[in-house]
């Protein structure tokens, strides 16, 4: 056989693997936890601590949907500004009194000290103002994040009837223009093949992460866990988070929203090649080795089912074509399930491996950025690796 037939032998040995070995993360059905009619026989008390940097444009749209919660028992809303240049928390302050609902409060932590990173700086000081309102449960959710009315409620009843100690909802995110649709289907589908949320839910879990723009953590967990504190430098502080809860004992779950959702644009493909770019390499731990592997992996997995089925074809080679072919097939199976969540055509199933290969190149456009000194650049902040910043 020919070098290319044994490549995509291989492609296909892996997608074999993936479909049925790897927690069946192709499917979409992981959805909150069932709960008994009615919710609990006591609802506990909730604050809800939203980190926001320059969120001006998506606070009207996000902000408004947390005041109106119809959570039966007692909650709030505390909105910590960091270092907004754009009239963030005045914005809040304005829509609170227009809208009413929950209680707001706004704060300002001031620039964070060295060896944090801002969103956790600003976590850190709504964390503290909320505990000292002795909340069973703190709702984290990013500042683009819109909920349903009845967001907060299911997601407090599935924590108390299951007794988990983190619940995450990875929210549905915009999916408007051209390159969303390319893009941002596939991201989530990514996240699920490395994190299969089956894995993550299992009672004896074989896999740990958290979705940062929507999750409820149990008070006492949080403290137990000692975060933020033990997490102040990650960049990718969402799986940070889910990690430091389970070394602390909880029990977590994971899965997709469908009362969440964000509000944020990434019309272009400058926007979500940044937004991938900003933490791809941190995934990587910084390390060349585990980049050079992860664009090898790619490109044998997503690049060589195509390339084999069309240079079989045109070559004459019968099993390169079978096996890229098939490959590629099961391929785009598995990523309909995530296209039909987001209520895209599935004809953008088989362009999966053109998407696969723009996030190889951002992903080792990340590394280029971490070398040149950018690094996980956001919002006019650039983070240095971990070791490499200094801690108080």
């Amino acid at each position: 056989m020919s070098t290319l037939a044994w490549f995509a032998l291989g492609s296909l040995a892996v997608w074999a693997w993936l479909l049925l070995g790897q927690g069946f993360f192709w499917r979409t059905d992981q959805r909150l936890p069932p709960v008994p009619r009615g919710g609990p026989d006591r609802w506990p008390r909730v604050v809800v601590v939203v980190p926001a940097r320059d969120e001006a444009g998506v606070l009207p749209l996000s902000l408004p949907s947390l005041l109106a919660q119809d959570y039966p028992g007692v909650a709030e809303v505390i909105l910590v500004d960091d270092g907004s240049t754009d009239g963030t928390g005045k914005l809040a302050v304005g829509l609170a009194g227009r809208y009413g609902g929950l209680p707001l409060t706004v704060v300002s932590p001031g620039e964070p000290e060295a060896g944090w990173t801002g969103k956790l700086w600003a976590l850190r000081h709504g964390m503290a103002l909320a505990r000292a309102r002795e909340p069973e449960f703190l709702l984290l959710t990013d500042a683009d994040i819109a909920h349903e009315p009845d967001s907060l409620r299911l997601l407090v009843a599935a924590a108390t009837a299951n007794g988990l100690d983190l619940v995450s909802q990875m929210a549905r995110l915009r999916v408007a223009s051209f390159w969303e649709r390319l893009v941002v289907p596939a991201f989530v589908y990514f996240f699920a093949q490395l994190y299969p949320f089956r894995w993550i839910n299992r009672r004896r879990p074989l896999a740990t992460a958290a979705a940062g723009g929507c999750v409820l953590l149990r008070t006492e967990t949080a403290v137990a866990a000692g975060v933020p504190e033990v997490i102040r430098q990650a960049v990718i502080d969402d799986v940070s988070l889910a990690r430091a809860v389970r070394r602390a004992g909880g029990r977590i779950w994971l899965g997709l929203a469908e009362r969440v959702d964000s509000v944020r644009p990434y019309p272009g493909l400058g926007e979500l090649w940044r937004m991938v770019a900003r933490s791809a390499y941190a995934q990587l731990r910084h390390s060349p080795l585990l980049l050079a592997g992860t664009v090898a992996g790619l490109a044998v997995v997503y690049l060589v089912p195509p390339v084999a089925l069309v240079a079989g074809l045109a070559g004459g080679d019968a099993v390169a074509a079978w096996a890229g072919g098939v490959a590629w097939a099961v391929m785009a199976g598995t990523y309909g399930p995530m296209l039909r969540y987001y209520r895209q055509p599935l004809w953008l199933a088989p362009l999966l491996p053109f998407t696969a290969f723009l996030y190889l190149l951002m992903t080792v456009d990340s590394a280029v950025r971490h070398h040149r000194g950018r690094g996980a650049a956001w919002k006019g902040r650039t983070y240095a690796r971990p070791e490499a910043t200094s801690e108080r």
